[in-house]
């Protein structure tokens, strides 16, 4: 058993007092931009030199993250911000975005590179991809089991970071558009709006439907570090100093005991985390139970110890205050509390000072506007509170390095040849997820069919000899983005036999699933990004497989690769780095506007662009098969807004009832140079009517009712960025 490293979250200086203070090995922070934390504090340039300085004298690690894609008009921003970390030396950045890699691994190579979670790494195929291309370590995803991380250990030599401690994602990591979808408000963007927590109707009854339990590993902890995982991660950046304070002791406490009495110190740390007022706990996948462990629509979205909710009102001076019940908790002045409005449109936290017994319960001040029947719950004691030593000097006018506006290096992606772009026809593509919809499109057939590869589907196409609607060469399998160790095992047996039987044609939604068409693949090579700078870093381009079709010395034919939308081409460094990679053709996510998409991929490309303008999003991706929690398939929030929920055995799938389009738009596309375009209905079950409506639409270029443009026109939500200082 070697050394295992506890990282923790440092949302801001106090918290990182408290983490290093409490014995975390290293800690990760953000700063104001281009991290997934953007709602929580983070620091200021001159706090983040002074805090690498300090680590350093410490001997702790200091990671930084930049785990957010960016889109093309931000690459000057971002260039000069990894400038400016470079010359800080933080121990590694902790990244998403493709695009950020690229121009890590190219100009910056001092700098080391984690995968974000992210990025959606949970099979080992995942991480020797990723070890190929630089990385040092990947934050492994959250929805696996121990079998599962176990065999990820033993297959690959990747340094293995996995989260212990703290809130939970319903969706499988990196998979979620849905706060991007009702507002611009991405989660690939630092700014989720933690909307799967809210408050939702169905069957005429509420509930907090997809707000899951907060995880706690720390029983698994020996096994951990037994089968040799490197890191262990506490989350919380958004969390108190107090919290990460008592969590990283506790979890100190088992590691530094490992050796002597490890059930006896197991228990000393469960007695510290009770003092851990957050959702009630659950060990996620490693229990093997129902998704009932995790998911309790009664428990509201937010996170301490409910007290109930507020009986009466009054005012008393300039003060609200309200009545709650004798609470079982003692409580006392100087405690904290977060208040939840009844509707769930509101939350705020207060620290109560004084408080006064009543006839009927407790009297406490409450924040304006909050009332009868809003929820009161109990965040941190005064007892908890605990003031830790600085880390940083009080002077910090020493610390002056900021990044400067210099100009950033131009990515030089080549353009398709024409004889790779032969492979797939112009013209319309069609989505489908199951067998009916394959019959269904038939009244219009399509160029082609990209069907989603799921299980049912593949014993059709491996195990069945009922005739197929189409000839295999029109059909594309698209892989599931959530590419799991279990699914990868299955998946290296079944695509062998898929091209013994003709099917050649597949698209690529996660970066483990190059693996499987590895023996298929000749090797090449062509650049994508400035040879000057590259020549000048030592740099070689990417090996790049041949996207041909011509027979290798297997008897298979050799696959054609599509890049899908969720290896996230928001900017052209990232498709860059999927060109290298040898894909010809490329589907952009559906988070994409249009503004951005034109600036990502230049005039002479755009004909290797398979552009989606009909679409279901799969809003949020659960890996467990929710018929067994919820008989509803339709539920709505405050605003009626209506979704949909698709279980199954793979897991389940949220759609909006009200579909992306942008059919209308085709003329103007086509205009400026896209030649290749997808209606995707691979979502709810497809009707005849509904398939006719569209493809009308689609080809008279009019508007679809009942649709929505999704960022198609205003594109994400952006803050104001900090502005850059001039190069001196």
């Amino acid at each position: 058993m070697g050394t295992i490293e506890l990282l923790a979250p440092a949302g801001s200086p106090e918290a990182l007092d408290a983490a290093i203070h409490e014995g975390a090995d290293a800690v990760y922070l953000g700063l104001k931009t281009f991290n997934a934390r953007l709602r929580t504090t983070n620091f200021a340039y001159s706090q983040f030199e002074a805090a690498v300085q300090a680590l350093h004298r410490q001997r702790k690690k200091i990671y930084v993250t930049v785990n957010t894609v960016f889109e093309e008009r931000e690459t000057e921003r971002i260039y000069q911000f990894l400038h400016y970390l470079a010359s800080v030396g933080p121990d590694a950045l902790i990244v998403q975005d493709f695009g950020i890699a690229q121009l890590v691994r190219t100009y910056f190579p001092s700098l080391k590179l984690h995968a974000s979670t992210q990025m959606n790494i949970a099979s080992s195929d995942g991480a020797n991809f990723l070890s190929k291309q630089g990385f040092s370590r990947v934050v492994l995803a959250r929805e696996l089991d121990m079998e599962e991380i176990e065999h990820i250990r033993s297959h690959t030599a990747l340094e293995l970071e996995v989260f212990v401690h703290g809130a939970l994602c319903i969706s499988a990591s990196g998979l979620c558009l849905f706060s991007s979808y009702l507002g611009g408000k991405s989660a690939n963007r630092g700014m989720c709006t933690q909307a799967c927590r809210r408050l939702y109707r169905a069957e005429d009854k509420e509930g907090y439907y997809f707000s899951p339990a907060d995880l706690q590993l720390i029983e698994k902890v020996p096994h951990l570090a037994d089968i040799g995982i490197q890191a262990l991660k506490i989350e919380g950046r958004m969390k108190s100093a107090e919290y990460v304070g008592t969590v990283v002791a506790a979890y100190r406490h088992l590691l530094d005991n490992l050796e002597g009495n490890r059930e006896k110190a197991l228990q000393e740390a469960l007695t510290m985390l009770r003092n851990d007022f957050a959702r009630p706990k659950t060990m996620f996948y490693h229990d093997h139970t129902s998704p009932t462990q995790w998911l309790n629509p009664e428990q509201a979205g937010g996170t301490g110890i409910p007290l109930g909710p507020i009986l009466q009102v009054r005012r008393k001076g300039e003060e609200f205050q309200g009545l709650i019940a004798s609470p079982d908790v003692l409580l006392q002045a100087g405690d904290s509390l977060r208040f939840h409005k009844a509707n769930d449109s509101k939350r705020q936290s207060l620290k109560i000072h004084h408080l006064e017994a009543g006839d009927r319960g407790m009297w406490i001040p409450i924040p304006e506007g909050f009332g009868v029947r809003d929820t009161v719950y109990i965040i941190q004691t005064k007892a908890m509170t605990k003031r830790y030593p600085s880390l940083l000097p009080r002077e910090l006018s020493p610390y002056k390095r900021h990044p400067r506006r210099i100009p950033a290096p131009e990515c030089l992606v080549p353009r398709p040849e024409k004889s790779e772009l032969g492979h797939l026809p112009e013209g319309l593509y069609v989505g489908v997820r199951n067998r009916e919809d394959l019959y269904v499109v038939q009244a219009h057939r399509p160029n082609r069919v990209m069907v989603s590869y799921t299980r049912d589907m593949a014993r059709w196409f491996l195990e069945e000899t009922t005739p197929l609607p189409f000839p295999k060469k029109e059909l594309i399998l698209v892989l599931d983005p959530y590419y799991p160790e279990k699914t990868q095992e299955l998946l290296h047996q079944e695509i062998p036999l898929l091209l013994e039987r003709g099917f050649s044609q597949f698209v690529i939604n996660n970066p483990g699933q190059l693996a499987l068409f590895r023996p298929y693949l000749k090797k090449g090579g062509t650049g994508t990004i400035d040879k000057k700078a590259q020549k000048a870093e030592g740099k070689h381009p990417l090996p790049r497989p041949s996207q041909g079709g011509k027979k290798t010395e297997s008897a298979h034919p050799t696959p054609f690769l599509i890049a899908g939308p969720y290896l996230y081409t928001f900017n052209r460094w990232a498709y860059g780095f999927i060109r290298d990679l040898g894909f010809t053709f490329t589907i952009p996510p559906l988070e994409i506007s249009r503004q951005n998409l034109e600036k990502t991929v230049p005039p002479e490309s755009r004909s290797g662009i398979l552009l989606t303008l009909f679409a279901y999003p799969a809003l949020f991706r659960i890996r467990a098969d929710l018929s067994e929690v919820y008989s509803f398939s339709r539920f709505s929030d405050s605003q009626d807004a209506t979704f949909r929920l698709i279980p199954g055995e793979e897991g389940s799938l949220v759609i909006p009832e009200q579909p992306f389009s942008i059919v209308d738009k085709r003329p103007f596309l086509e205009q400026a140079g896209f030649r290749r375009f997808i209606l995707d209905f691979s979502g709810p079950p497809l009707r005849k009517t509904d398939y006719k409506d569209v493809v009308a639409a689609y080809e008279k270029g009019e508007p679809l009712i009942n649709t929505t443009r999704f960022n198609w026109k205003n594109g994400f939500y952006l803050p104001d960025p900090e502005p850059t200082k001039p190069q001196s």
